[in-house]
């Protein structure tokens, strides 16, 4: 079946959420709750993020301490009263920083398949997410829920190619994935390493500097180095 594309980054967290919410006035008690006590919601399973910046979370939770929440966070309901965040794990996080019991947020009921989709798109519109948790994020949709490359990158507003570049960066060495983790590495630096199919040791002079060793491979293969479209 045809794909059809998408404008903008993939059909956006609006579409994925599907018919807004009837804005009808209900009785107290009706409906899903708007605000949720933060120890009944968890961290999403399908969060691409493995790490936060620590500055940035202290940062949003003092605009939060003056500000409030600006948007909801969304959440799924996953049974016995407890919910499980979908789109807005560092604003939780940063609401914990600052001292709140009680967030505003937007109950929907979606599949695993479309929170996997929400909280990857939600990560690369608002935040700076690493390429390989882009790259893991993009994997996970294509093993767990069986979408072709294509169809993962367009759920996302990727094209092919750039899904592409990004999945083979799972073919990168350990030490090297752990130093683009890290931000040791760019992505440019990181698929020069995939076509001069190099890999950096783990250990060696203590003089050396991860970085270093990385130069010092990539200075024994000028040519190729030169000839890498990045």
């Amino acid at each position: 079946m045809a794909i059809k594309k998408s404008k903008g980054l993939g059909m956006g967290l609006e579409a994925l959420l599907g018919p807004k919410v009837d804005d009808t006035p209900r009785a107290a008690g009706e409906g899903p709750p708007t605000t949720l006590r933060l120890d009944l919601m968890q961290a999403g399973k399908y969060q691409p993020r493995t790490r936060m910046d620590e500055g940035s979370l202290y940062e949003l939770a003092e605009s939060i301490r003056t500000q409030g929440i600006m948007q909801p966070i969304l959440v799924r309901p996953i049974g016995q009263g407890r919910y499980e965040i979908i789109a807005g794990e560092r604003r939780s996080r940063a609401a914990r920083l600052a001292g709140l019991t009680e967030v505003p947020v937007l109950v929907r009921e979606v599949p695993d398949e479309a929170a996997a989709v929400m909280a990857l798109i939600e990560n690369i519109q608002r935040e700076d997410l690493n390429p390989l948790e882009e790259a893991q994020g993009l994997q996970r949709l294509t093993n767990e829920f069986g979408l072709t490359h294509e169809q993962a990158a367009q759920s996302v507003g990727r094209s092919r190619s750039a899904a592409s570049n990004l999945l083979r960066l799972l073919n990168l060495a350990e030490p090297v994935q752990g130093m683009l983790m890290a931000g040791d590495l760019d992505m440019g630096h990181a698929r020069a390493l995939l076509s001069l199919a190099i890999s950096i040791p783990c250990t060696g002079s203590a003089r050396l500097s991860r970085r270093s060793r990385f130069e010092a491979a990539l200075r024994e293969r000028p040519t190729d180095w030169a000839a890498c479209s990045c």
